[in-house]
């Protein structure tokens, strides 16, 4: 009795629990439809056991037949879905012994609540549904690898910018990238030490050494989960009208272009020339790059190898067999980063910095520009990425920061600057097929460490061309050519903004480009709408009345931009005791707006004339009465349900 008992109520839990735990449990009569046809031993498929359930109204008549509960209870269970799988029922054949209810045809149920184990699985999964598949792994660790080359050379140079050791530059990567690439906005995201978070920092490390870098970063981080992750300050890039984006996508591939030059340079600062042995093999191993990563993908036995990690390989292996006296990256970054080893791992600990006000008041204005640089970059790479993989999903911001934080935090304590989303690289993720996973940006930090730890010497031997040649691929990829035949067929401001972004961006800061570009774009706008407000006169009979009442209808938005146009639209003096001011086809906006509108009253009122006030929102209207203090005598608010519009006031 105590085994049918609790039987019992496993089977009514099942059938009422269902549809509130949509991820863990499912309804008898979906169980049954994923469970696979039997075979006699003849071969001859038996039914399916979804034409067998469990019904509720036969549960409820047993409940008020108690003479008969033992008895009906063991057959409704011995045909349960959730005992024929392997359990005390019986192998579940359908046999004679047992009564057996039958439902309608699966086609025809309703819908369930809950689709599928596999389905619902899906949202359990943390790195995303194609995290395991065979060929998302594949395709993900070798655009890891690919992308794990490209970072070394960017890493050292920003190291160098923020004036540390280029094994900071380094370690700083391995931390960002691995955690940004785990808990960030969306899969394909790569994130490093950056130029332009190295720029902020490189006078505090001059005037106080690389502890307060760290101090820096550790700081700038926290302020990015905070604010970023907990707040959500990043919704706010929504906002990033499209010039700005080509600006910045502009601007940054050009910066992008300039750090690779350093590397055609001699030490007096001029270029190789193509008559020496070092010029011709700089020169032509690039080129031979950028035409191996053209190349590659259409080859159709090659299309599973990601372009960059194939060139640079191809190259490697051509600068050694036939000894090409090329620029290797030990020879940029000295023999003391790749002598690998476990010397080389990072020392986990506090910053020497002394916990005190003054050190605070250092740090703090470097560690606000720092965490909003790098969350304007990291933010403004997660839209693109958006864009390029086209699959119907936009990433979390709050995430996007919350890891851009983490890794920054991570990085601070293990001595690192801190750094954001690069573009450029995610840009090598993004063509190479690592965007399915996030796999491919943590695959990137893991195999960076690899390469720094165990195969140092592999990695210094890699030519600086091969990897300068991929990034000059990416520059010429991601630089918006088609901005540059619409600029003289888009609006004025809009070609102003694209050109203010992409200098300042150059020229200063990411930050101050983005903050100038939004702010210009605005008041363009606001001046554009300013304008537009305009005012249709009209004469209404009225028939309780003798004389002619004056009607403004208005068209055009009514806000701060626009209350000095909307004021010049009344002729106070020579129009009837009564008008009318109609905004059928208009908007109050915001406070000055319904300033606006008193004092246009206040107007008529000292002339002994009324201003009837039509189709407001009821809020508009509520704000006015509650800003006067009451209706005026002259302002006069005739609301219409069936046609006032509905809309707020941004107060």
């Amino acid at each position: 009795m105590l085994a049918i008992s609790s039987s019992w109520a496993i089977t009514l839990l099942s059938t009422q629990i269902a549809p509130c735990s949509a991820a863990f449990f499912i309804e008898p009569r979906q169980l049954t439809s994923m469970q696979p046809p039997r075979r006699e031993g003849n071969g001859r498929t038996l039914k399916s056991r979804s034409s067998v359930t469990t019904s509720n109204n036969d549960l409820l008549l047993l409940q008020k037949k108690k003479g008969r509960e033992q008895t009906n209870i063991s057959s409704s269970l011995s045909t349960s879905p959730l005992l024929l799988s392997g359990g005390a029922g019986g192998s579940g054949d359908g046999g004679s012994s047992r009564r057996v209810f039958r439902s309608r045809p699966l086609h025809a149920t309703p819908p369930s609540q809950v689709e599928s184990i596999t389905h619902n699985a899906k949202s359990l999964k943390p790195f995303g549904s194609h995290f395991l598949e065979r060929e998302t792994i594949v395709s993900s660790l070798a655009s890891g690898l690919a992308v794990s080359l490209a970072m070394v050379p960017e890493a050292i140079s920003f190291a160098f910018v923020a004036g540390v050791s280029p094994l900071v530059g380094l370690w700083t990567t391995v931390f960002l990238g691995f955690l940004a690439a785990t808990f960030g906005g969306r899969a394909g995201i790569c994130s490093s030490a950056s130029g332009a978070c190295s720029i902020v920092v490189a006078s505090l490390c001059a005037s106080y050494g690389p502890a307060y870098l760290s101090a820096c970063a550790i700081m700038a981080g926290i302020l990015q989960m905070i604010f970023g992750g907990y707040i959500g300050v990043g919704k706010w890039i929504r906002l990033v009208p499209h010039p700005v984006m080509l600006g910045f996508v502009n601007g940054l591939t050009i910066v992008m272009f300039r750090a690779q030059l350093m590397h055609f340079q001699t030490s007096t600062g001029s270029f190789l020339p193509l008559s020496s042995a070092a010029g011709r093999s700089m020169y032509g191993m690039t080129a031979l790059t950028m035409l191996l990563v053209k190349t590659i993908p259409k080859i159709k036995q090659l299309r599973v190898v990601p372009p960059s990690l194939g060139a640079v390989t191809f190259c490697a292996i051509l600068a050694k067999v036939l000894k090409i006296p090329v620029k290797t990256l030990s020879d940029v970054s000295g023999a003391e980063t790749f002598r690998g080893g476990l010397s080389v791992l990072p020392t986990i600990s506090l910053p020497n910095v002394p916990f005190s006000v003054e050190a605070l008041q250092i740090i703090a204005p470097y560690a606000i520009t720092m965490a909003a640089v790098g969350a304007i970059e990291s933010l403004l790479t997660m839209q693109l990425l958006d864009g390029i993989a086209d699959d119907g999903k936009r990433g979390s911001t709050k995430k996007e920061c919350f890891a851009q934080g983490l890794g920054n935090l991570a990085s601070g304590f293990a001595g690192g600057i801190g750094g954001c989303a690069l573009l450029g690289q995610s840009i090598i993720n993004a063509e190479s097929g690592g965007l399915k996973s996030r796999l491919s940006g943590m695959s990137m930090a893991v195999f960076l460490a690899l390469g720094i730890v165990a195969g140092a010497p592999l990695l210094a031997s890699v030519p600086v061309a091969a990897l300068v040649g991929v990034m000059f691929t990416v520059c010429v990829s991601t630089f918006s050519w088609s901005s540059l035949r619409i600029l003289n067929k888009i609006p004025r401001l809009d070609a102003a903004v694209i050109l203010l972004v992409s200098i300042i961006t150059v020229k200063d800061d990411l930050a101050k480009a983005v903050v100038a570009g939004v702010v210009a774009s605005a008041l363009g706008f606001a001046w554009k709408q300013s304008r537009s407000i305009r005012a249709k006169e009209s004469f209404v009979k009225i028939p309780s009345q003798k004389s002619e009442w004056k009607s403004y209808n208005l068209d055009g938005p009514l806000f701060f931009g626009s209350t000095t146009q909307f004021s010049t639209l009344f002729d106070v003096k020579s129009d009837p005791n009564d008008i009318i001011i109609d905004f059928t086809n208009s908007r109050v906006y915001d406070h000055s707006a319904l300033e606006a509108i008193n004092n246009i009253a206040e107007k008529y009122g000292e002339v002994g004339k009324k201003v009837h006030l039509r189709h407001l929102s009821q809020e508009c209207g509520n704000l006015l009465l509650k800003l006067n203090g009451g209706e005026r005598p002259y302002e006069l608010i005739e609301s219409d349900p069936k046609t006032d519009p509905v809309y707020s006031v941004a107060l």
